[in-house]
Parts: structure tokens; C-alpha cells; sequence
């Protein structure tokens, strides 16, 4: 017989079960893609004198749940600083910016200057 499906608790909280056998990961690259449906998350290690970054772990969300996962972090990080102070991210380019920022885009070629014309005629009443 089968058990009819669990209502939420009324607190609107989520029990969550952690596996003892679930092993963390360390990650210090992320490469964030998307399709019109999903964002998918590759969390990679990339180690001194390894010129090969290891994904490490892969996670797709809704767009929906992507936004909200952005507002979550952005919480936590705001009462991170509230509590031990700002994080600040260095001015001149670092290694996060090679690994967390997109790729600059390429600037727009300068448009050729028009070829001279022929010499304007002075107006009338104008000395050349």
C-alpha cells in the first residue's frame, strides 16, 4: 500500500537530510552557462602550476531558482560583512577576474575617415 504524499510542515521549512557519506567540495572557478530554460554551474579547482582547471561539481537551476539562489548569497554576504567586515575586491585585475569575470568584449573597429573631396568653393564674398 502506498503512503499518501507528505504535506510541508506549516512553517513553510524544508526538513533537510545531509548524507553521512556526502563529501564537500572545494571551489575557486565557477563557469556559469545558460540555455532559455536553465543556468547550469560548473564548480572547478584550478591548483598552482596545473594548467587545467577540474570541475568538481555541476549545478542546474530554473531561472527562477538561479535569481533566488543570487538573493540568497547576496544576504548572507551582506551579514558576512556586517559581521567581520567588507570583502573587498582588488582594483587591478587578479586572478578572480580571470576566472570569474567574462571575457572582455571586443571593441568596435574605428570607421575609416572619408577620403578628402575636391577643395570647397569659397562663398560668395569670401576672399580665398
Amino acid at each position: 500500500m502506498t503512503e499518501p504524499p507528505s504535506t510541508p510542515p506549516a512553517s513553510g521549512r524544508v526538513q533537510i537530510h545531509l548524507p553521512a557519506n556526502l563529501e564537500p567540495i572545494y571551489a575557486n572557478f565557477a563557469l556559469i552557462t545558460n540555455s532559455p530554460s536553465e543556468l547550469v554551474i560548473d564548480l572547478a579547482q584550478i591548483l598552482p602550476q596545473v594548467p587545467q582547471a577540474r570541475v568538481r561539481a555541476r549545478v542546474i537551476l530554473t531561472p527562477l531558482n538561479a535569481k533566488l539562489l543570487h538573493r540568497a548569497l547576496g544576504e548572507h554576504l551582506a551579514r558576512f560583512e556586517t559581521q567581520f567586515g567588507e570583502i573587498r575586491v582588488p582594483e587591478t585585475p587578479s586572478l578572480a577576474d580571470h576566472l570569474f569575470r567574462p571575457p572582455p568584449e571586443a571593441p568596435e573597429p574605428p570607421e575609416p575617415p572619408e577620403p578628402p573631396g575636391p577643395p570647397a568653393a569659397p562663398a560668395p564674398g569670401e576672399d580665398s
